[in-house]
């Protein structure tokens, strides 16, 4: 008569085994978090980073076993000195292979609104140019077009509070 149990009951050594090499095997993503800021008069901070030719949302590449949320914190908190509570989830972003580059994961939470009179944040370290709130407009124009798509669809999930998955920066459904 067999053992029916499942093997992970049966023998628990094994069913570790069995978890790491697909732990190993598994695909890996590279994952960024950005946050969407915006001032009284809905302009959105963007900021221009030394290492790429364009501007960018604020945030940056998130850590091994770090949270995305968390890194959307920590990377606003070392660039221009923002303490911050991210809110909601606004955008998932596939990012297919490209140049040197896999796929990866962008995800862009909420970061609310800075009171009127607040200063304007300002670069903190040397990964920053410059920064600046930026009417949606002009951003189009700063912007690489997948990320101007990935910042209108995060505005727009920010006004109707329904998170959006993009693909390359577009609705799945027009990808």
């Amino acid at each position: 008569m067999t053992d029916e149990r499942p093997l992970y009951e049966r023998d628990p050594v094994a069913w570790r085994a069995h978890l790491a090499e697909g732990n190993a095997k598994q695909a890996r993503k590279r994952v960024g978090a950005d946050v969407l800021i915006r001032n009284a008069l809905g302009d959105v901070l963007l900021v221009n980073p030394r290492y790429k030719p364009d501007w960018d949302l604020p945030g940056g590449m998130v850590e091994a076993n770090e949270p995305p949320d968390h890194a959307a914190e920590r990377e606003v908190r070392e660039e221009l000195g923002l303490h911050l509570r991210v809110g909601a989830l606004l955008v998932i972003d596939w990012v297919a292979p490209h140049g040197p580059w896999d796929d990866s994961l962008m995800f862009v939470f909420n970061g609310g609104t800075i009171a009127e009179g607040s200063p304007t944040p300002q670069p903190l370290d040397g990964e920053l140019l410059a920064c600046q709130f930026t009417p949606l407009t002009q951003a189009r124009s700063m912007l690489r077009p997948y990320l101007w798509d990935r910042l209108d669809q995060a505005v727009a999930a920010a006004l109707t509070g329904a998170p959006r998955y993009l693909t390359n920066g577009r609705p799945r459904d027009s990808a």
